[in-house]
């Protein structure tokens, strides 16, 4: 699978409110929700001075009380930049594997136990119960997942109780699906709900013509990446932020 085709389907998983195409570079902004949906991805080759875009760039945050963040990833990233942004003061915070497997393997039946898909506002609603998000984000929250254009499967796993155990999304454009937002219960950690949660999901996207999947991971996050790794995923590209004041 071509590494850019991924990383466009996965700016078009988490859409931005607001987005710029400024001479090949790609500025979000969603009111503050997330750095994923507010910083500047270079994704293309351009040819105006990096030091003349960063400035346009830190005056479009600033203009909108938010800090400037680059994303910078290890596809595209202009020669220079990073050691650009860290001379001026951009603390690197971060860094992030994207993860890909085939899902040609993706055979028989769906993980046994309770899935199921729910409407977006039930979703947050339990996402925000099992994560431990703050209220206050919801609405933030909401409005990029209203967002989203591609197919997406809100899913939910339910503990022998009944209660949410885990909740995550799955988005789907065509042949390649990405998975976001997977989280479990504290209290129902380590008892294999977010794998078959994750499980599930591919299926349903392999049975709806998905070919390719990825998801994102904190490198420092070694549970998660041991999960991943037990689902077949493998580092495909890596990226990182550089965070201005």
């Amino acid at each position: 699978m071509w590494p850019r085709r991924i990383e466009e389907a996965s700016l078009n998983a988490w859409p931005a409110l607001q987005q710029l195409l400024y001479d090949g570079w790609i500025v979000r902004l969603a009111n503050g929700y997330t750095k994923r949906a507010n910083s500047v991805t270079p994704l293309y080759p351009s040819a105006l001075p990096l030091g003349e875009k960063v400035v346009h760039c830190e005056r479009l945050y600033h203009a909108r009380g938010l800090p400037a963040i680059f994303r910078l990833t290890s596809l595209e990233t202009p020669p220079g930049l990073d050691d650009l942004l860290a001379e001026r003061g951009y603390r690197l915070v971060d860094p992030t594997l994207v993860l890909y497997r085939d899902l040609a393997s993706m055979r028989g039946p769906t993980p046994a136990g309770t899935m199921r898909c729910a409407g977006l506002e039930e979703w947050l609603r339990l996402y925000t119960c099992v994560s431990g998000a703050p209220l206050e984000s919801d609405a933030r929250h909401a409005a990029i997942l209203t967002a989203i254009v591609p197919e997406t499967y809100a899913a939910y796993r339910t503990a022998p109780d009944g209660s949410a155990a885990a909740c995550g999304l799955a988005v789907q454009e065509d042949d390649v699906v990405g998975i976001f937002d997977l989280v479990t219960a504290p209290t129902q950690r380590r008892r294999g709900h977010a794998s078959a949660l994750v499980a599930a999901m591919l299926h349903w996207a392999t049975a709806a013509g998905a070919r390719h999947a990825y998801l994102q991971v904190m490198r420092d996050n070694t549970p998660a990446r041991r999960l991943y790794e037990h689902l077949d995923f493998a580092e495909l590209y890596h990226y990182w932020y550089r965070v201005g004041g």
